[in-house]
Parts: C-alpha cells; structure tokens; sequence
C-alpha cells in the first residue's frame, strides 16, 4: 500500500472508533450508505452528515467501502496509470521519484490527481500539466532565486507551500535534488 505509517494508523482509529462512537458497525454504515439517495460523492458525504450525524472523514471512510472505485489509495497502479499518460510527463516522474527515493525512508503515494512523496508526512508532489510538463509541490518557503512560487489551487496538501514548473527530465538537476532533500528534512 502506498500509504505512510501515519496515514495507516489514522485509517485505523477512522475504523476502530466508528463503532465505538456511533454505536453502529462498520458494516451497518455501508448498509446504510447504500440507500442513499444521491450518487454523487459529496452529495453522499452531506447526506450521511445531514441525516445520520456523520463526520466527513467518516463518511468518506464508509462511503469508499460502500461504493468501491477502480481508483482508490490502495490500487496505486491503476491511479498511476491513468493520471501519467504523456511519455514526456513521464521520465519528469521518472527523474523526480528517483531522487526523492534516494532519500531514507520515502514513501511513494499514489494519489487521482497527483504522485505524493511522503516522510511522515508529505514533503513533495507532482502531476502532470500540458506538453509534457510536470508541476512540483514542495514542503519549502517559495523564494525566487530559486524559481519558486506559491502554489494556486493544488490539489496535494497544503503543506506544500512552494511550486515550480519542470518541463524536461534534464531539469532534475543538483538544484532539484537540494530542494526535494530540503523539504524531506522538514517531514
């Protein structure tokens, strides 16, 4: 599984204290999500919230078992597949994870919209953009000398403060080995 130990356990309190709090089962809440009138998945989170007191994380939890998807955390490949489809985005991708991976205990994390490199907690993210560019997200202070910007509607997570476009493999030089290793060190 692509998911850091962090992340594992905080699906497993999700799993352990449903139950316990709700006094339902998890396999009375997917019964329960699966007469849900809505088919969208926020529409289904709201519902589970509206009309049985449900958080969204545990929502999101149950919904994910009630209602399967060909794309999910646990199925990196097929996420990885469908997301990095340009040849070009690709040796990016390639370039990059080789560097990130040659930092001590990295987890790679397949994620819909993006590749996420992970400590204990995310450090750097990538996804593909047109032309076979590729646009990194890195846990660092964005500064100009180094060709930084804060990054605009991102979909990884907020900690990933600085971005800056790739648009060749050639450009996974020193300088981007320094910052990947940058942001690793504050995970």
């Amino acid at each position: 599984m692509s998911l850091t130990e962090r992340q594992q356990k905080w699906f497993a309190s999700i799993q352990a204290s449903t139950e316990r709090e709700t006094g339902k089962t998890i396999d009375e809440w997917i019964a329960i999500a699966r007469t849900c009138p809505e088919t969208k998945p926020r529409a289904r989170q709201a519902w589970l919230k509206e009309h049985h007191g449900l958080g969204v994380n545990r929502a999101s939890y149950v919904l994910s078992l009630a209602f399967p998807s060909e794309e999910r955390w646990d199925q990196p490949d097929v996420l990885r597949a469908k997301l990095w489809s340009d040849p070009a985005a690709i040796k990016i991708l390639e370039a990059v994870e080789a560097a990130a991976i040659a930092l001590p205990d990295v987890v790679v994390g397949q994620r819909k919209g993006f590749t996420a490199f992970s400590r204990k907690v995310q450090f750097a993210a990538l996804r593909p953009l047109k032309d076979g560019q590729v646009a990194l997200g890195l846990a660092i202070v964005p500064t100009l000398e180094l060709g930084l910007q804060a990054p605009r509607n991102e979909p990884w997570s907020e900690r990933l403060t600085a971005r800056l476009t790739l648009p060749a493999p050639a450009e996974v030089d020193e300088r981007i080995t320094a910052l990947l290793a940058a942001a690793w060190a504050r995970s």
